[in-house]
């Protein structure tokens, strides 16, 4: 099967053939690294991604002012991430990498896709995780927020999701289910494909109960569920127990505050239940933000509502601050617990390290994504990425080791101090995680080592 021009129908029956046989040495072998018994049940997935939280935006990653009990314990039953990056600093792109494995620009959705109705998104040839996993036996679930398509066929049915609920664009007012953004105003709750009317129910709730009957449903079989979470991306709307302990908190910070709470609640419902029905120990949960946190007006007025502690820069920059997030994967009796690993890792691995875990073939086609077990069973493994690459429209960026080229790096305010746009920014982060002093005028030939670099993969992805 040719890697590039691979069908989906081509791909996906080819998949079921290699999942039917997976009794072989390839994937018993797999199953035994996973430190699965023979016998028993393949792992259950649950993927849960958040929205705008920033770098450090829970308890574990060094947030002082935060509660966030749920995503402490979940890291102490499992493993944390230091280095941990997206591979866009804004939704749609960083959530086709995730599901595909793929650079956004790979997987052919390098921008925000529109939140209208009938605008494409991802194309339909990208290979979704959902499709590995349901091509293997397993009952496949999206909810949540999508942004990746607004068509029958982009939407989550028409990529590998058995079952899906949530909302299809950007962003909802969380009790009427509506995109007031810009115009026209528009409902956008869906089920399976259908639109549904939930008014004035809060949107948090009614995700935890899709994720339980989703997960009651499947109890019985391997399950891969897809939480993408909402929040804390605006409108932020956070229950009042915790608008009440974040109210002495100036804005935006007190209101981003209350919906992180209320977004660490949520999650501790849904592991609640995994540990009622028996399944901890057999369901992977892993957490990440989509990107870092917004400075948008829209955001209660713009500002550092989010906090991406010692790192420069926010959503929409490809600063640390726009790309490195907080991560955690947890399978308790499989994996390390209180673990925290500082390799480099990327959103991008999520696919082939689940397909590992899983006994699943990720297939034959490209992935830019590496299979993360190794680092996640030792702090002394070597990072799977010597290399990795971010482009958007306006500022591409390369990190490669300590170094991280920066091009046409936006102007950001990091602790109160203003810092202009700047052409060509090299940073040590061996020595300045901030980003704010620039090496490359001492520092010629690794710019231009970086340079070649960026170069040659861009013209990689696009000619693909």
């Amino acid at each position: 099967m040719d890697n590039l021009t691979c069908s989906r129908r081509g791909f996906m029956k080819w998949l079921g053939v290699a999942a039917a046989g997976c009794t072989l040495s390839g994937c018993a072998e797999a199953m035994q690294a996973a430190g699965t018994a023979s016998g028993r049940r393949r792992p259950n997935v649950i993927l849960i991604f958040t929205d705008d939280q920033g770098t450090i935006d829970v308890n574990c990653f060094g947030a002082k002012d935060l509660y966030t009990p749920n995503l402490d314990a979940l890291a102490r039953r499992g493993t944390r991430f230091t280095q941990f990056y997206v591979a866009a600093p804004v939704c749609s792109p960083s959530r086709a990498a995730l599901l595909t494995g793929r650079y956004p620009q790979r997987a052919q959705l390098a921008g925000n896709t529109s939140s209208q109705k009938n605008k494409p998104g991802m194309p339909t040839e990208q290979i979704t995780i959902a499709e590995m996993m349901k091509s293997a036996g397993y009952a496949t679930g999206h909810v949540g927020k999508w942004h990746l398509g607004y068509t029958p066929e982009t939407m989550p049915n028409g990529q590998g999701f058995g079952y899906s609920f949530g909302h299809m664009g950007g962003c909802i007012d969380n009790y009427s289910h509506y995109f007031y953004w810009n115009g026209p105003n528009r409902h956008d709750l869906w089920r399976n494909g259908k639109e549904v009317w939930r008014d004035g129910e809060f949107f948090g709730d009614l995700m935890t109960e899709e994720c339980t009957k989703f997960i009651e449903k499947n109890k019985d079989k391997p399950f891969f569920l897809y939480w993408a979470i909402n929040m804390p991306h605006y409108p932020l709307q956070g229950q009042e127990k915790y608008r009440k302990m974040y109210a002495d908190y100036d804005e935006p910070r007190r209101s981003y505050a209350a919906f992180v709470s209320t977004a660490d609640e949520k999650i501790g419902q849904i592991v609640d239940k995994i540990d009622e029905l028996g399944l901890r120990e057999d369901t992977i949960i892993i957490f990440l933000s989509d990107h870092g946190h917004s400075e948008e007006i829209r955001n209660n007025y713009g500002g550092s509502g989010g906090n991406a502690g010692p790192h420069r820069g926010h959503k929409f920059t490809l600063w640390e601050g726009g790309v490195r997030v907080p991560a955690i994967v947890s399978w308790p009796g499989h994996i390390p617990e209180k673990a925290v690993r500082g390799q480099i890792a990327a959103s991008i691995d999520w696919m082939p390290t689940i397909a590992h875990y899983c006994g699943v073939d990720a297939g034959s086609h490209i992935i830019d994504g590496a299979d993360l077990a190794g680092v996640i069973a030792s702090a002394d493994a070597t990072s799977p990425h010597e290399v990795l690459h971010w482009q958007t429209s306006s500022h591409w960026a390369v990190r490669k080791g300590k170094w991280k080229l920066v091009n046409n790096g936006p102007a950001s305010t990091f602790k109160g101090r203003e810092i202009p746009k700047v052409k060509t920014f090299l940073a040590n982060l061996a020595e300045d995680l901030s980003e704010t002093k620039n090496y490359a005028g001492a520092n010629p030939d690794i710019v231009k080592e970086l340079t070649a670099l960026h170069g040659e993969w861009a013209k990689q992805v696009e000619e693909q």
